[in-house]
């Protein structure tokens, strides 16, 4: 089943589904034990101050929605592009909030969501993509199967239970010109 890509900017309206379907895939996510910033259980109510953030990010336009739809309409995987304010790193922007259906999954449609937000960086004229995941979890191993090269950690920034700390893990993807 291939999937079509939209990039949602301050000058794209989303579809009026789009904020439900979100919190649907970022709910299944957590719950099915996805690192995206919460812990399971969750419901849609303790998504949804962090999802409408992340949208009005979009709508201020510091932030980029990549969206990945399956041919019927259903929300299959995202990825936030968030651009640097700082005049010093306004050349690569960071990724985050990147999530596939767990009823999808094991069918490459993450490998080929990096692909397309490495595209659209490009498209931007950006230099590099910054992303952190937490350890424990082997997420840096499917990120380095995608490019994208450790450049730190942080032992033990991550609380996810009392007594289960993981390491916050810094991966960057340069995006040479020219390629």
């Amino acid at each position: 089943m291939p999937l079509t890509f939209t990039l949602f900017t301050e000058d794209t309206k989303p579809p009026p589904a789009l904020p439900d379907q979100l919190l649907t895939l970022w709910t299944d996510v957590t719950n099915a034990g996805g690192a995206v910033g919460f812990v399971p259980p969750v419901t849609p109510a303790d998504i949804r101050p962090r999802a409408e953030a992340h949208l009005g990010a979009v709508a201020e336009g510091r932030t980029r929605l990549l969206a990945a739809f399956t041919a019927d309409g259903r929300l299959a995987a995202t990825a936030f592009l968030s651009f640097n304010d700082h005049p010093l790193m306004r050349h690569w922007a960071w990724l985050y909030t990147v999530m596939v259906d767990p009823a999808l999954q094991g069918r490459g449609y993450g490998a080929e969501l990096l692909q397309e937000a490495e595209r659209q960086a490009r498209d931007l004229g950006l230099d590099a993509l910054r992303l952190t995941c937490r350890g424990g979890e082997g997420l840096e191993r499917f990120y380095a199967s995608c490019g994208y090269k450790e450049v730190g950690r942080v032992p033990e920034a991550i609380r996810v239970a009392p007594g289960d700390d993981r390491d916050d893990i810094s991966m960057l993807l340069p995006l040479p010109r020219g390629e």
